[in-house]
């Protein structure tokens, strides 16, 4: 058992390898192949406390940061409720891949007698965890999911075709054929068979990489100029706002720089200008001051622009929101985001909690918002441009994202703030969930914060002009703007649905499988003790 846990601890920690900051992006397929590995052979209890070990090593460093400036408490608590998942996945591995043989399944999918790694059902198995760990509790948490670890690599591109839980798919099936690999040569198979086990997983594997490296992602259209502003805050952490007029200055500041560079041509002109969540935490709609401010900004740089700010409705709650400024006009249009955070935004059963830590108390008490945000820009060179705004912790979300360009999205606007988490990976692993989505969708994203990191992001997921942490700068560029739909947009979540009902069924065979065997053994017992 020591070394099944040294297996699932390093496959724990190779996950979180993969994601930024160490961002080394094969480290997910040796971790999922380490975990296979763990828990084969095992029976469901220990499988779920090598997935628990596991899940620790890989949520503690990688969400380290939910801990920054609120202690220990909160972010234990939430790398422990994310390890439960990966807990759960590991008994239902162990019970896969101790199965005996599977006699009403075809032999490529249950290819041995006795424990063996199966790589298909690792990799729907990783599926099924995320759709879980990502929908609930209230609402779940989709970070750390293995598509994000791929941002920046050859992969990535699949997502266009696959979306995020393709992703995820791929990478889990490729760790899992290490693990079979792995096992093969461990038991004296010669290495050329245990690197070819079967035929159909190498030509698929072939078929995959292949895809990956060469398929085109799409990236034309015509490219319009947007101009994002990094304001940055007075300070870093929970008190990063405890001067939001400074906060708001400070954006009004740094856009009328960039207007003035626009004046003297040493900077193109924007047909829009974004910016971040919580770039005006005073109420622009309730605050003569405030909203007389942000207008005027808009009206001298002459071009819509969108502010995140935080309005003091439906009273007593709040609300975070994407406002569209348009020159000489003001707000047109409005969104509220639409999946506060909770613990965060909002503290579900505050006073069962506040037994654990006065920490609650910091949490919001924020309202969710019920409709796509798809701001219609008007521009002088584009007509009408629809900008979908995404606030923060959204872009992780799949439907969030793909419903708004299924309503013809052609630009996202990811404003988020990362002031809280200081010097930290999270802005990075933000960043690279939107570089996931923009390969996804198809689409050209505007990833702005107050603080970084920040980009402009084009459809085959490359991040320009990308900026660092806890600086004040301006970020220009054009991006293409797309109208056409990728396969991962069309089909929706039908696949993930049709591999989580394929791991459930694969579960329910692998356990009938185990009592007929465990009914024949006590037969065959019988008999022997009768004789």
């Amino acid at each position: 058992m020591i070394v099944r846990l040294a297996l699932a601890v390093a496959g724990g920690l190779c996950l979180w390898l993969s994601f930024p900051g160490p961002a080394i992006w094969p480290a997910a397929i040796v971790g999922v192949a380490l975990m296979a590995l763990a828990t084969k052979g095992t029976r469901a209890r220990a499988g779920f406390l090598l997935g628990l070990v596991g899940g620790f090593a890989c949520f503690g460093p990688t969400l380290h940061w939910a801990g920054t400036y609120v202690g220990a408490v909160p972010w234990l608590a939430l790398a422990i409720t994310e390890s439960v998942y990966l807990a759960l996945m590991g008994a239902a591995c162990s019970l896969v891949q101790s199965a005996r043989r599977w006699e009403r399944l075809p032999q490529w999918l249950s290819p041995a007698d006795g424990p063996h790694v199966r790589p298909l059902a690792i990799a729907l198995l990783w599926v099924l965890q995320e759709a879980v760990r990502d929908s609930m509790p209230f609402g779940g948490f989709p970070w750390a999911r293995l598509a994000w670890s791929t941002a920046g690599s050859p992969l990535a591109h699949l997502a266009s075709i696959f979306g995020a839980p393709g992703l995820t798919f791929v990478v889990a099936l490729l760790g899992g054929w290490l693990a079979l690999t792995v096992d093969r040569v461990r038991r004296g198979m010669p290495p050329a068979r245990a690197v070819l086990p079967r035929l159909w997983p190498v030509i698929a594997a072939a078929a995959v990489v292949g895809v990956a490296v060469v398929y085109p992602t799409p990236t034309g259209g015509p490219k319009m100029q947007v101009l994002a502003i990094q304001g940055n805050v007075p300070t870093a952490g929970l008190e990063f706002n405890a001067q939001r007029r400074a906060v708001l200055d400070n954006h009004v500041k740094e856009t009328d720089k960039a207007a003035a560079r626009i004046k003297d041509g040493t900077l193109p002109e924007p047909a829009l200008v974004i910016w971040p969540e919580n770039s005006s935490d005073i109420d622009p709609t309730r605050n003569a001051d405030a909203g007389t401010e942000i207008v005027q900004t808009v009206d001298r740089i002459g071009v819509p622009l969108i502010v995140g700010a935080v309005l003091q409705e439906p009273a007593p709650q709040t609300s975070n929101t994407s406002l569209l400024y348009l020159p000489d006009k003001g707000i047109v249009d409005r969104y509220v985001k639409q999946h506060p955070v909770p613990f965060a935004e909002y503290m579900p059963y505050r006073s069962f909690f506040r037994h654990f830590s006065s920490a609650v108390d910091l949490a919001g008490n924020f309202a969710a918002g019920h409709r796509t945000g798809l701001f219609r820009v008007p521009t002088k060179h584009h007509g009408t441009v629809k900008v979908a705004p995404v606030i923060c912790f959204e872009v992780a979300y799949d439907s969030l994202t793909r419903t708004p360009v299924r309503e013809g999205a052609q630009l996202l606007a990811v404003q988020t703030n990362n002031a809280t988490f200081g010097y930290t990976a999270e802005s990075e692993q933000q960043l690279a969930i939107s570089q996931v989505r923009a390969i996804e969708l198809g689409r050209s994203i505007v990833h702005i914060s107050t603080v970084g990191v920040s980009g402009l992001i084009t459809p085959d997921g490359v991040v320009h002009d990308k900026t660092g942490l806890f600086t004040a700068q301006a970020v220009s560029g054009a991006l293409p703007l797309r109208t056409g739909e990728t396969l991962a947009v069309r089909v929706g979540a039908v696949p993930e649905w049709l591999g989580c009902a394929a791991a459930l069924l694969l579960c329910g065979v692998a356990l009938g499988g185990n009592r007929a065997s465990r009914r024949r053994s006590l037969s065959v017992k019988e008999v022997h003790e009768l004789v």
